[in-house]
């Protein structure tokens, strides 16, 4: 008898061959969840992956505008085909499928939960090595049921050094532990920033607990990233896959090694 809130996988969608399939956590909201898998996914592509970006932050979604991607996605028989960004990466999220992209979305968690479920068995994505997935943040109904549903290959978790997030960042961990999904490292974001006048490096929200979170979890740190007004423009002017790091590649490089396409 299946244990009681244990879900069965979903098979591969219809005429699609996903190799790799890789999460986007964080225990809260406002760390820049979004950015760093829509920045995953770009350094995939520019590694010549075919890469597929699911926004399952359906109350939230913010992937479209990161990436510049806009219109409606066509159906092909009973498959919704994702819109491309301009590097090719392929990208599905409930914002394409709205009037306005700002319509709110107003829905109880199974609503949410069965709409996710649906981009990943509706939609063409085709062949695809990496499909990677931006999760809402916390620990509730949405996580839960793709961790449970979706054939996961790993886990990015991503946090930022501020007291608060170091607290929720363990609940994450310890859930993504609880479902036997395999933790990729974590990501500290927004860590540190370079004043432009003098080089000199501040830390605007406290010292980095990376490190810390790290060992005391048993998971390896994949990166550090600055709070940069170049990433942040160019996100918001939709062009986030263009921005480059050695801090992204070394983050890619460690992923890579782990789940190898």
């Amino acid at each position: 008898m299946q244990e009681e809130g244990v879900m069965d996988k979903l098979s591969q969608p219809e005429n699609s061959h996903i190799k790799r399939v890789i999460a986007v956590i964080s225990g809260k909201g406002g760390v820049g969840k979004s950015s760093i898998a829509a920045l995953l996914a770009s350094e995939l592509s520019r590694r010549k992956y075919q890469v597929g970006l699911l926004d399952a932050d359906i109350t939230g979604p913010s992937i479209p505008k990161l990436m510049g991607v806009r219109g409606r996605p066509v159906t092909l028989g009973s498959q919704i085909v994702p819109e491309q960004s301009a590097s090719n990466i392929r990208v599905m999220s409930i914002n394409l499928l709205l009037e306005s992209e700002e319509d709110p979305i107003i829905w109880r968690g199974p609503l949410i939960a069965g709409a996710v479920k649906q981009f990943w068995t509706d939609v063409l994505w085709g062949d695809t090595d990496y499909l990677v997935v931006d999760l809402p943040p916390g620990t509730g109904d949405v996580p839960l049921t793709v961790m449970q549903s979706l054939p996961l290959d790993g886990a990015v978790i991503v946090t930022t050094p501020q007291d608060l997030s170091v607290l929720v960042v363990k609940k994450a961990v310890s859930m993504v532990k609880m479902l036997d999904v395999p933790i990729l490292g974590l990501v500290e974001n927004l860590a540190w920033a370079e004043c432009p006048e003098c080089g000199h490096r501040i830390e605007p929200f406290g010292p980095s607990h990376a490190e810390e979170i790290a060992q005391s979890m048993g998971i390896d740190v994949l990166g550090s990233f600055p709070l940069s007004p170049e990433l942040s423009a160019m996100g918001d002017a939709g062009r986030i896959e263009y921005y480059r790091s050695e801090i992204l590649a070394k983050m890619v490089d460690s992923i890579l090694q782990k789940v190898p396409a």
